[in-house]
C-alpha cells in the first residue's frame, strides 16, 4: 500500500466548486505510487459516480500509453453505467477494486487531462435542450449509450491512435451532460459514440480488406 496520504483520505473538495477544480483537487492528494479502484470509489461514494467516471476517462484524452489501464477503467465506468440503469449502488468484483494502479504515471496523465474538463465546463449550459435529460426514458437511454461507450472503450484497439480517445470523450460528455443536466452535451456525447463506431467501422474494414490481399498475395 503507498505511504503517506492515501486515496481513502482525500477530500473531495467543496461539492458547489467547477468540476474540474474538485478532480484537480482529488488528483494532487493521489498516494505518491500506488492506488486502486476501491480507494478511488472510496473517495467519490456512491453519489459521485459520474464524477468518478470523468476521472476515470481522463487518462484518455493525452496520447499517453498505460498497459492495462483502458481494460480495468472501462470496466469500472460499465459497471457504473450498468447501476445506474439498474438504479442500483455501484459493485464492483473484489479483484477489479483490489486491482494495484501506478498512481505515479496516471497523475501527468490525469492532469493533462484536465484541459479537456476545463473547455468542456466554458461551454456547457445546466439545462440546455431538456429534450435529451428531462425524463425517465431518456434518462434510460442516455445510461445504455454510456454503457456503449465503455464498451468501446474496452475494445481492443488501444495500439490504434484516436481509438481510446474518441469513446473517453463520449464518456466525459455523458458525465458532463447527466450531472449539468445539459442536453447539449448529451449529445455531443451520442455523436461521439456514433463517430467511434464509424471509426472502428474503417477500421476492421479496412484491417479485413489488407489481410485478404495479403492472404491472396502469399497463395499466388
Amino acid at each position: 500500500m503507498a505511504s503517506g496520504r492515501t486515496a481513502n483520505q482525500a477530500p473531495r473538495g467543496d461539492a458547489g466548486a467547477p468540476l474540474g477544480e474538485q478532480l484537480a483537487s482529488i488528483i494532487d492528494s493521489l498516494p505518491p505510487d500506488r492506488l486502486t479502484l476501491g480507494e478511488l470509489l472510496d473517495v467519490f461514494g456512491d453519489e459521485g459516480l459520474l464524477l468518478l467516471t470523468m476521472l476515470l476517462t481522463l487518462v484518455f484524452l493525452i496520447p499517453v500509453s498505460i498497459p492495462g489501464v483502458s481494460t480495468v477503467f472501462g470496466a469500472a465506468i460499465l459497471l457504473v453505467g450498468v447501476s445506474r440503469v439498474l438504479g442500483r449502488p455501484l459493485w464492483l468484483p473484489r479483484r477489479l477494486r483490489e486491482k494495484s494502479l501506478p498512481a505515479d504515471k496516471l497523475r501527468p496523465a490525469l492532469t493533462g487531462g484536465l484541459t479537456w474538463v476545463n473547455r468542456l465546463e466554458r461551454i456547457s449550459r445546466p439545462r440546455r435542450l431538456g429534450l435529451f435529460v428531462e425524463s425517465r426514458a431518456v434518462d434510460v437511454v442516455n445510461n445504455l449509450a454510456f454503457i456503449a461507450a465503455a464498451l468501446l472503450l474496452m475494445a481492443p484497439f488501444g495500439f490504434v491512435p484516436f481509438s481510446n480517445t474518441l469513446p473517453a470523450l463520449a464518456l466525459l460528455f455523458y458525465a458532463v451532460g447527466m450531472i449539468q443536466r445539459d442536453g447539449g452535451a448529451i449529445l455531443l456525447g451520442h455523436l461521439s459514440n456514433i463517430g467511434t463506431v464509424i471509426y472502428f467501422g474503417i477500421l476492421i474494414g479496412g484491417g479485413s480488406v489488407a489481410a485478404r490481399e495479403l492472404f491472396q498475395r502469399l497463395s499466388s
